[in-house]
């Protein structure tokens, strides 16, 4: 139940995880882009000293060849222009423009994203500096892409999110609204027994008024089995005591009452307790009984001849307890094994796939114990295991 109470505190750490997960993504991409940019600097930067060192030479020859065999080699947008601004060459523009007027509106955006170099001449006779020209660059494609990484990374992962928390919610209301009615059915197919009993004891009273006695013990264990089942649904909700009990006290209790209850139509059926030495474990009585009973009665529904029966072992080692049921019915398949136990499975036609499940968590969670089928086949039949801590 706690886990619930913090369900917000928990919503809140996720966004605060999401917040601080886009924050990195976004800074590690500008820091990528910043060092990409200052190496494109670096490079525009040795251009601007090769071709104010071309300048010296009266022979525009020098100049062009920078241009034409260095400068074009570039994979970023690039432009020469005057002290005025005006372009005079460029390379690696997007939309090829061929004017200089077109140009200019390209070299503002490109001096927005990088500061200009200036070409400097140095005049060795005198030895000032004359400003001759400015170089421009902008972003290489790369750069481009990876200052739009991020915002389509957090779109596919915003994304993915909404689809699977809609998806998410979807399965959890399903499996929502199919606990409920499995419970439903679960406390129904509790209650049937004893009722069903209790009912089928009333009309032979009737018919036998005489012999009343005979029968009031049964229908006492009925009526505790009632109140026992009120206490089973009671304390599933919370995390019940444990006592010291005996596990063949126990088992037996369960057994002695599920024969006397027994399927009869069509079907020949016995529940050998092979349990006989006293075994004393910490366990809730209520619970513990009740994942045993599951276990046997699925072992019964199982079989499917007209001759059943149910075997109970047990066997201590170290400091383990380990009950075994085997039942003689149709198995169940290897891939199964794990999927009786998940909520809402069943390999039965009429079955809602509650029985087995709190049977696990009465075993894993409240006792700290292990349960599964150890083997299975249509032979064979099939035998859970349970460990129990002694």
């Amino acid at each position: 139940m706690r886990l619930y109470q913090h369900t917000g505190n928990i919503k809140a750490g996720l966004f605060v995880l999401g917040l601080v997960l886009v924050s990195g993504l976004m800074l590690y991409t500008q820091s990528l882009v910043k060092n990409l940019r200052e190496d494109n600097r670096e490079i525009v930067q040795l251009y601007a000293e090769l071709m104010a060192k071309a300048v010296i030479n009266d022979s525009d020859e020098n100049l062009n060849f920078i241009f034409e065999n260095v400068i074009k080699k570039v994979q970023f947008p690039i432009v020469q222009t005057n002290e005025e601004g005006k372009p005079l060459s460029w390379r690696n523009l997007l939309d090829n423009k061929k004017t200089s007027e077109d140009v200019k509106p390209i070299v503002r955006v490109m001096d927005k994203q990088n500061d200009p170099i200036s070409l400097i001449y140095h005049d060795p006779m005198t030895g000032e500096e004359h400003v001759w020209g400015v170089l421009h660059f902008g972003d290489s494609k790369l750069i481009q892409r990876l200052i739009w990484l991020p915002y389509f990374e957090i779109g596919a992962i915003s994304l993915f999110i909404l689809l699977g928390f809609v998806g998410f919610s979807f399965i959890r209301n399903s499996e929502k609204q199919h606990i409920w009615v499995g419970m439903a059915r679960e406390t129904a197919h509790q209650l049937g027994t004893p009722v069903s009993a209790l009912m089928g004891w009333v009309d032979w009273l009737r018919k036998n008024p005489e012999k009343t006695l005979d029968i009031v013990e049964e229908m006492d264990a009925d009526l505790n089995r009632l109140n026992q089942v009120s206490e089973r649904f009671s304390q599933m909700g919370s995390m019940p005591k444990l006592d010291e009990t005996d596990l063949s006290e126990l088992i037996k209790a369960v057994v002695n009452y599920l024969e006397k209850r027994l399927p009869s139509k069509g079907k020949s059926l016995k529940i050998v307790n092979e349990i006989t030495s006293k075994t004393n474990i910490n366990a809730n009585v209520t619970l513990l009984s009740w994942a045993i009973e599951n276990v046997i009665k699925n072992g019964i529904d199982a079989i499917t001849q007209e001759s059943g029966e149910i075997r109970i072992r047990l066997c201590i080692e170290k400091e383990e307890v380990r009950i075994q049921i085997h039942d003689n019915g149709k198995g169940v398949e290897k891939k199964d094994w794990k999927n009786v136990f998940r909520p809402g499975f069943s390999t039965k036609n009429l079955g809602w796939g509650m029985g087995l499940s709190l049977t696990q968590r009465i075993i894993q969670d409240i006792h700290r114990g292990k349960i599964f089928i150890k083997s299975s086949s249509p032979v064979s039949g099939t035998t859970f295991e349970i460990i129990l801590p002694t």
